[in-house]
């Protein structure tokens, strides 16, 4: 892989980050998930969303052995 794909690649990891920063967009209750408030599902999310887009980007640029 070219080294500006991998540059490209690790945007990937803002994703997660703006996310979670922007609080105001899930500051809400509704909608509800199972009897959770949509501010908590929201954030518990990402916590899976965030270790599959960390693992997609460490494949993309770890290095061959």
């Amino acid at each position: 892989m070219e080294k500006g794909s991998k540059r490209a690649i690790l945007w990937l990891l803002v994703i997660p980050y703006i996310g979670l920063l922007w609080v105001p967009f899930y500051n809400s209750r509704e909608p509800e998930l199972f009897g959770f408030p949509f501010f908590y599902w929201y954030q518990l999310a990402f916590v899976p969303l965030t270790a599959f887009v960390t693992w997609i980007v460490y494949r993309s640029v770890r290095y061959d052995d």
